[in-house]
């Protein structure tokens, strides 16, 4: 993979900014330190910051040019309810919590893409950053919507990537159409009326049932 010299040059301040994102890792709509450190480095480099929008979630704008064009550019920033058990320097320092599934990998990748277009990028239109909160399980990216993210900051196209540690270094995995599996929780209740063991056929097993 060719990657670009300006990109590389900055990748101990971008790996700097991933450790401290996963030593302080942060649940679903408790990510303040989080986007406190997601603006102040937006902002650091000349990009126009948003807050509040989905109660934790940061928002950048860079506008380049006169086109009307505009790209979103999304990562989730949110930790999972688990202890991590690593025991390098930037292990988390939040008992209980920890950046289980990639997302401080996620927001330290789309801060690398921010300072690259502000500082190198060239093309005519915006680009709007999404940091976006709660994705596990807490619908942040709707509660973004319903706090105008779109209306505020309209997009022709939104973007977004995931880790995948099987896949080798250097490679991407893409198709047309889904790629990866929406959880959706839902809940049951049964009923059954009880019997001897000797009798069960005077009664209706709640667990035979529930297991079809």
């Amino acid at each position: 993979m060719k990657l670009i010299p300006e990109i590389q040059a900055a990748h101990g301040e971008i790996q700097s900014l991933r450790r401290t994102i996963h030593a302080h890792p942060e649940l679903r709509y408790e990510e303040t330190a989080t986007a406190d450190l997601v603006a102040k480095t937006l902002e650091s480099w000349g990009i126009e910051t948003h807050r509040g929008l989905g109660k934790t979630g940061v928002v950048g704008i860079l506008k380049r040019g006169n086109s009307t064009r505009s790209v979103g550019l999304r990562a989730d920033m949110d930790a999972l309810p688990i202890q991590e058990l690593n025991s390098f320097e930037h292990k988390s320092k939040n008992d209980g919590k920890m950046h289980a599934c990639g997302h401080d990998g996620h927001t330290a990748m789309l801060l690398g893409a921010a300072r690259h277009l502000a500082k190198h990028g060239e093309f005519d239109g915006t680009i709007v950053f999404i940091f976006q909160p709660a994705e596990e399980g807490g619908a942040g990216a709707q509660a973004m919507i319903d706090d105008g993210l779109f209306e505020k900051f309209p997009v022709d196209a939104v973007f977004g990537i995931h880790n995948w540690p099987g896949m080798p270094a250097g490679k991407f995995g893409v198709t047309e159409g889904p790629i990866m599996a929406s959880s959706n929780e839902f809940r049951i209740e049964i009923k059954g009326v009880g019997s001897h063991a000797a009798l069960p056929h005077n009664g209706r097993d709640p667990v035979f049932t529930a297991v079809q």
